[in-house]
């Protein structure tokens, strides 16, 4: 019990400090695409502040990755997330198609839900979006197609994986008691249930990679001033959900 306790401890530790620093980074941001932009060597400064937020991002994968190492589970429905939070979880995390359709609605004028677009324009210099290229366009749309491929194909190891874990390695564990009791008893099913967890880490790690690496394609399609109005869009709506996920407990509650 002790044990688990720790792990869930560090977990939430992790995701506490994951989302402190979303609120730093978004001042950060806000403030880069506020200042003037008027020589190279903002410019500069835009790119060491994309950078160490991709860097952060990546520290963060790595330690979500080293702790479902040790147990996988609170990853799917982390208990420091709210129910809404956790409702819009694609393995552990957010779909990475999602990082480049909130390009479409930031830099492209079209909406994923209405008003989305004025929602975004409150975190822009001037509230104004900067433009879009036709290459940039079409480089987008390339990542996009790439990216629900791939997202296609972990979703059906996801789907076998938990289609396999109810057929023969649980079921063989589970029998009715023999004195016509309607309890069940259990079999020790430590090690089938080990392997589960072994290849559910090993698709959450391939999850976070792919979330990984389409980031990092966008801040290279995206300028710098671009990018730095792209991150900042997606921290608030990020931050918002959070804040949306506690009024809505609350009211439940209430």
């Amino acid at each position: 019990m002790k044990s688990s306790n720790n792990k869930n401890n560090e977990l939430e530790c992790l995701y506490e400090s994951w989302m402190n620093l979303q609120h730093e980074e978004l001042r950060e941001l806000e403030q880069a695409a506020a200042a003037p932009k008027n020589s190279p060597k903002d410019e500069e400064k835009q790119t060491q502040l994309i950078d160490k937020i991709i860097n952060h991002f990546q520290d963060y994968c790595n330690n979500r990755s080293r702790l479902a190492k040790k147990d996988v589970s609170p990853f799917f429905a982390p208990t420091s997330c709210t129910p809404l939070e956790n409702s819009v979880l694609w393995i552990g995390g957010c779909r990475p198609s999602s990082f480049v359709r909130l390009i479409y609605a930031l830099f492209c004028g079209m909406e994923i839900e209405s008003h989305i677009t004025q929602f975004l324009k409150g975190i822009t210099r001037n509230g104004e979006i900067r433009e879009f290229t036709a290459k940039q366009m079409n480089m987008v749309d390339e990542l996009q197609n790439k990216t629900i491929r791939e997202e296609g194909k972990l979703s059906s190891r996801l789907a076998s994986l938990q289609e396999e874990i109810v057929d023969q390695p649980l079921i063989s564990k589970t029998k009715k008691k023999k004195d016509g009791d309607d309890d069940v008893e259990c079999e020790n099913a430590d090690e089938p249930l080990d392997k589960h967890s072994k290849y559910m880490a090993a698709i959450m790690e391939e999850a976070d990679e792919l979330r990984m690496k389409t980031l990092k394609e966008i801040v290279v399609i995206l300028e710098p001033a671009q990018a730095v109005e792209y991150l900042a869009a997606a921290k608030k709506i990020r931050l918002c959900i959070q804040q949306w996920g506690k009024k809505r407990d609350h009211d439940h509650t209430n």
